[in-house]
């Protein structure tokens, strides 16, 4: 399949400022797109757009995913700068704790950060593409969007919500030619356990085991990503051994079951 060039086009990164979204940001800057970083801290944005390799065709939009009725407005400056080429649904926040030991705040605000958020976002770029007859949607997921694990429910909740909602949009929006991708990565060293959610909503505040011991790097997991926006994939699994749970759980479900209770998670 051919890759398409992306130097002519102006890509939108939520949660940009660390993570998949921070080495997503350098590999596109690589490439030649103009960049719009987002996530909430605006001097942190200004850090990860003065690393990138061309930061004089990058600009910065704080925003926060939590707060839906202030997309809109965001997306409203975003379009003044111009068209906006692909959308990357990155920005999120990820769960450690038992479903009974959870706060029903806390399930709210995952499911209002991860799903609500991502949606409102694109709901308000979304005209802009149907106009122009063109575009992408990226939505970063998880392998937690293809099944759950212990001390993640909300979290894969959000995440498979967010299979359902895009998988349905792409139909939707088949002749209007726009694509949606959606991202699966697995294990990749982030701080994403670091500030994960806990029972109470605080940070979990130190990383899972799986990362300490393995683990793929937030750049080869951009590489992989950008590949998959210049492909228009539907969707890709970015992952090591892990992403085996995802064919396990397709073909020998009784299996899947009951590995899942015995995997470290964490």
């Amino acid at each position: 399949m051919s890759r398409r060039e992306l130097s002519a086009e102006t890509i939108w990164i939520t949660g940009a400022t660390s993570g998949i979204g921070e080495a997503l940001a350098y590999e596109l800057s690589e490439k030649g797109a103009r960049l719009i970083l987002s996530a909430r801290r605006s001097d942190s944005l200004e850090h990860v757009r003065s690393r990138c390799a061309h930061p004089e065709r990058h600009r910065v939009l704080p925003l926060d995913l939590s707060q839906p009725d202030t997309l809109i407005a965001a997306a409203r400056e975003a379009l003044a700068w111009g068209p906006i080429d692909v959308l990357v649904n990155n920005g999120g926040v990820s769960q450690r704790s038992l479903a009974k030991d959870t706060a029903l705040v806390v399930d709210r605000t995952l499911m209002e950060t991860n799903f609500f958020g991502t949606v409102a976002l694109t709901k308000a770029v979304l005209p802009s593409m149907i106009a122009r007859k063109r575009g992408q949607i990226v939505v970063v997921s998880s392998l937690v969007g293809k099944f759950g694990t212990p001390l993640r429910s909300s979290y894969a909740a959000s995440k498979h919500a967010l299979h359902g909602f895009f998988d349905a949009l792409r139909a939707e929006l088949n002749d209007e030619g726009i694509t949606v991708t959606i991202i699966c990565p697995g294990f990749i060293k982030t701080n994403v356990s670091i500030n994960a959610l806990t029972g109470d909503g605080t940070a979990q505040g130190k990383v899972d085991r799986s990362l300490k011991n393995g683990g793929m790097s937030a750049e080869e997991c951009a590489k992989r990503m950008v590949l998959a926006i210049q492909r228009s994939a539907s969707e890709v699994i970015i992952a090591g051994r892990e992403g085996l749970g995802v064919y396990l759980k397709r073909y020998a479900p009784a299996v899947f079951e009951k590995a899942i209770t015995r995997v470290k998670v964490t």
